[in-house]
């Protein structure tokens, strides 16, 4: 196939925003806050592109592994990865926790809302970037767009939501749970043309900067997904809007003026040249 842009929904959320970026033109006039817009392929592609918007705190919530998820018949669990596109002066996410904590002490904290309290909380600038492995215990902060490149699953189990009136799966995600500290390495701000973000069993998550031309390998197995941040990319011609989702599965040649960033990620495959 050819590079094809993919299509996109917008979902209202009671944490999501009413100012969403123009380029996201799908949000227009919907009455609630949007809190996602989903970039999705087929039902079967392996992974899943998202954009968040965020005016309160997400809920604190788990994801489980391939093999968890398997055991009660979703096709996959879910690692995700977080690229942070605005933050506001004072804003966070949640991962992980400042020690160890046990079982017991990780459910008590869920059930009297300390758990908020115990998290981790890293401050975020635009240019961050998080890899969140199935198993961390995690929450968004308010104040925060970003673009968030996970395993297609749908699949998310809630310890702590803040009081608001929605589902709790709190014995299922406390099975999951590796209450622990999270390893976040703070990244430099982008000065070289390629940097590779991840490049963990799930996720291959890379920075394409301008001005450059740059080779992504992808193929049927390994399609790569194209998601420019800024500028005016390119790719023969067509320029890929910020706000939109690209997907190829043949070799590609991307364009980047000066001023141009790209994210591209494949599901465990290498995209370079």
């Amino acid at each position: 196939m050819p590079v094809r842009q993919l299509e996109s929904r917008a979902f209202e959320k009671v944490w999501g925003r009413h100012d969403i970026p123009p380029s996201f033109a799908i949000a227009r006039g919907m009455a609630g806050p949007v809190g996602e817009i989903w970039f999705e392929d087929d039902p079967d592609s392996a992974l899943l592109i998202k954009y968040l918007f965020t005016s309160a705190k997400l809920s604190i919530q788990v994801h489980p592994s391939d093999q968890q998820a398997r055991a009660i018949g979703h096709p996959r669990g879910k690692d995700e990865a977080w690229y942070v596109i605005s933050a506001e002066p004072e804003a966070v996410i949640g991962a992980g926790f400042d020690k160890a904590l046990t079982a017991d002490e990780l459910h008590s904290a869920a059930l009297d809302g300390s758990i908020d309290t115990l998290m981790t909380w890293h401050k975020v600038n635009p240019g961050d970037f998080f890899y969140v492995p199935a198993g961390t215990v995690h929450a968004i902060g308010a104040g925060v767009s970003l673009l968030e490149i996970q395993q297609n699953v749908d699949l998310t189990y809630r310890l702590f939501d803040y009081g608001r009136p929605r589902e709790l799966q709190l014995e299922e995600g406390l099975a999951v749970s590796k209450p622990e500290p999270f390893a976040h390495c703070q990244r430099d701000v982008a000065t070289a043309p390629r940097e590779m973000l991840a490049a963990g069993p799930k996720l291959v998550i890379e920075r394409l900067m301008g001005p450059s031309d740059q080779a992504i390998l992808a193929t049927a197995e390994s399609p790569g997904w194209l998601i420019p941040i800024a500028g005016t990319c390119r790719i023969n011609g067509t320029t890929l809007p910020v706000g939109s989702v690209w997907l190829t599965d043949t070799p590609t040649n991307v364009q980047l003026g000066p001023d141009d960033c790209l994210i591209a990620a494949a599901a465990g495959s290498e995209l370079g040249g």
